[in-house]
Formats: C-alpha cells, sequence, structure tokens
C-alpha cells in the first residue's frame, strides 16, 4: 500500500524560505502526477502547485506564481515544494497528494491519496 508523507514543515519569519517534502512509500513505480494544497482554518483548500509523472510539467497556483516552484525527483518517489518569500498568509496545513493521472491537476478532485501534512507557520 502506498502512503504520501510530507516533512519540512515549521516555523519561519516573514520573507524566510521553506522546502516541503513528500515521499510517497511502498510501490516504487508511481507514474502520476503530484501536487501540493494548503488550507487553514476558515478558509476553503487552496491549490499550490503541481507537477506531472515524469517531472517535465509543473502548474503554480496563483497563490503561489513568483515564489514557490514544485520539482521531483522520480527516483526517490519524492517531490518537493520550494517556497520563498513567505508571508504570514501562506501559514497553514499543506498536504501533498498523489493524481489519477499523469499531468500536473489543479482540482483536488483528480487527487486519491493523500498524505497527514505539515504545518507551515509564517510570522511578521
Amino acid at each position: 500500500q502506498v502512503q504520501l508523507v510530507e516533512s519540512g514543515g515549521g516555523s519561519v519569519q516573514d520573507g524566510g524560505s521553506l522546502r516541503l517534502s513528500c515521499v510517497a512509500s511502498g510501490r516504487t513505480d508511481r507514474r502520476y502526477a503530484m501536487g501540493w494544497f494548503r488550507q487553514s482554518p476558515g478558509k476553503e483548500r487552496e491549490f499550490v502547485a503541481a507537477i506531472g509523472w515524469s517531472g517535465a510539467s509543473t502548474r503554480i497556483g496563483d497563490v503561489a506564481k513568483g515564489r514557490f516552484s514544485v520539482s521531483r525527483d522520480t527516483g526517490k518517489n519524492t517531490i518537493f515544494l520550494h517556497m520563498n518569500n513567505l508571508k504570514p498568509e501562506d501559514t497553514a496545513m499543506y498536504c501533498c497528494g498523489e493524481a489519477f493521472g499523469r499531468s500536473p491537476a489543479e482540482d483536488f478532485l483528480e487527487y486519491n491519496l493523500w498524505g497527514p501534512g505539515v504545518q507551515v507557520t509564517v510570522s511578521s
């Protein structure tokens, strides 16, 4: 059974950086797109970024454009979310998901497997 586990969350100051990781354990022949979403109390879930199965194609959400990027190490079944210039409004629980398909997807309904999430807190 495949499981997703995120890491790298924590607390940073306004303008700081973090790198989140998401490892897919279990079967190693994963060939699905993966993505990052976030949610904070009282707010709807937001699409952050997604990457195709090969790593060649990505999509970046409006909340992340110009500051975040996503990458993938296919050999290690791991994706990364590189977050720069973090702002207090980026404070949220960040979750990674594995999509049904191979192309990066922005709709969370296109994902069928989720990790437990990691907390990111940005203080001013």
